[in-house]
């Protein structure tokens, strides 16, 4: 048996016909002439979906609806009715209705609105494994092809809209299919960076929109034109977008939605520098030797972003009215939305939100945020559950009000580590899990991309015989002492600083007021 209907209508002696099709088609249906009978069954027997003619003797389908509503909730009610008036119409759907059919109906209407209704999942799950199947050959001939950094951007975009699809579904088959051809495509992906990033950084190679670019290139052409927001929110990964997109798609239009390319080491210190100041580490470290502040240096290594961006924007002529606003705190994100009236008169506002940067560590840290996103599914859908509750969603509702353009980007992303790497180094190395740089560092040369030389990546030297060493994919550095410790501990934490399409390749978002 397919599924257990009541039909409720004054005239069902009529509707016999419609009643044998759907019985020949495996379901149960029950019949009766009023809503007091119909409320009456739905207390004896157990219903996947319930139909109410609009217009039937003593309780009308509308008030019918509201009291099987308020008793099973979950219970599916389609509506029907001769009327075609917008209040009833109005009324039955702000009840919840699952349907609206329109008399006279035909069976194959009431059997498509069952099918839609109690096989959607299944129906949806059949195409959407169907589909990726198909693309999954296509995806695979892709990556056996040379990918330039434009092919790259349009591949991870296929990978993670079928990410996001499978998501969708229960069934978990194609999801593993999924997780090993994103594994590939990252192996591919860190052999193209090791092969294209010093040339893209030296100008031997034309190199695609780097993080350092993107106020020069794209920010600073509109800069004076319109009032402008720049959202940069630390840690955003591009599917994380895709999975907020809808929340900001209720006050803004989209104008532009791109990828672009992050730097390494794809750390806040180095990347969020690089985007306010336009310039490389190395090159910021040379410009403002008294602010740029290397690994070994004590205090913070983003407490002079407004700094660099105030030089950026006289370099590029930008004499315009702007603010910087960071929000590491719920507060501040409370205080920035109350007192938006005193900026939002200005040319452009720079604002950097930076829960997400802290929800990837806090979950490496706290034990019950790890099980709040224990998976990759789970980490997009808690970065949505953020938005929807915190201070960042009024600042956006009011940019929005304002008139005011907003660009969303960000300064790296971060990926879910499972594969220990041994690496040996001097006390004074670095701690980070997926870039080290020191001295006499001891590795496999198969498992990292190594830069002997800093100054070729436009990294600061730090001492002589020092190198960066980044890690790929899905691995993560661990020192031979405690090493089962530091396994168990870091394995399946999301890390960031060194080579795979999730820290590398970032969103960056134009969009317009509604």
């Amino acid at each position: 048996m397919q599924g257990k209907i009541l039909w409720a209508d004054d005239e069902i002696e009529l509707l016999k016909p419609h009643i044998l099709f759907l019985e020949n088609k495996g379901y149960s249906v029950d019949g009766v002439t009023n809503g007091s009978d119909a409320i009456d069954k739905c207390h004896e027997k157990s219903y996947d979906i319930v139909f109410l003619d609009e217009n039937m003797p003593g309780l009308s389908g509308i008030e019918t609806l509201s009291q099987i509503k308020e008793a099973f909730p979950l219970v599916p009610v389609v509506m029907i009715t001769k009327s075609e008036e917008e209040h009833i119409m109005e009324e039955a759907i702000g009840s919840k209705i699952a349907d609206y059919l329109i008399k006279p109906v035909n069976p194959n209407q009431i059997l498509l609105s069952i099918k839609k209704i109690l096989d959607k999942s299944k129906l949806v799950s059949q195409k959407t494994n169907s589909n990726y199947q198909q693309e999954f050959r296509q995806l695979g001939m892709l990556l056996n092809g040379r990918l330039d950094a434009e092919e790259w951007k349009d591949l991870y975009a296929k990978l993670v809209f079928w990410e996001i699809e499978l998501d969708t579904i229960e069934e978990s088959g194609m999801r593993e299919i999924l997780e090993m051809q994103k594994k590939e495509a990252n192996k591919l992906f860190a052999d193209f960076i090791e092969d294209n990033y010093l040339d893209w950084l030296n100008g031997t190679e034309e190199a695609p929109l780097m993080i350092q670019n993107v106020i020069k290139n794209k920010i600073a052409p509109i800069i004076g034109s319109e009032k402008i927001a720049v959202l940069l929110i630390d840690n955003l990964r591009f599917d994380q977008w895709k999975m907020i997109e809808p929340i900001f798609a209720k006050y803004f239009v989209k104008d532009e939605e791109e990828i672009v390319y992050s730097i390494l080491p794809t750390a806040t210190h180095y990347a969020r520098n690089a985007f306010f100041a336009g310039l490389l580490p190395s090159e910021i470290e040379k410009r403002f030797p008294q602010l740029w502040k290397n690994e070994d240096d004590e205090g913070g290594k983003n407490m002079h972003e407004q700094d660099f961006l105030e030089a950026h924007l006289k370099r590029l002529g930008k004499n315009v009215k702007w603010s910087y606003n960071k929000i590491t705190k719920v507060e501040a994100g409370k205080k920035l939305s109350e007192q938006f009236h005193l900026i939002k008169e200005n040319d452009v506002n720079f604002i950097v939100y930076n829960f997400v940067d802290m929800l990837s560590h806090a979950r490496t840290e706290m034990e019950i945020i790890r099980e709040l996103a224990e998976d990759e599914a789970a980490y997009r859908s808690i970065t949505v559950s953020w938005l929807e509750h915190s201070p960042l969603l009024e600042i956006v509702k009011k940019i929005a009000e304002s008139g005011i353009r907003l660009i969303i980007t960000s300064d790296h992303g971060t990926i879910k580590v499972n594969n220990p790497v041994r690496i040996v180094g001097e006390k004074s190395t670095n701690t980070n899990l997926r870039y080290k740089v020191g001295r006499g560092l001891k590795y496999n040369q198969k498992e990292v991309f190594c830069v002997k030389n800093p100054q070729d990546a436009f990294l600061p030297k730090l001492k002589m015989s020092a190198e960066f060493v980044f890690a790929k994919g899905q691995d993560f550095f661990v020192y031979p002492n405690n090493y089962n410790h530091f396994v168990n501990y870091y394995e399946n934490t999301f890390q960031h600083g060194g080579i795979s399409m999730e820290e590398i390749l970032i969103p960056y978002i134009d969009l317009k007021p509604r």
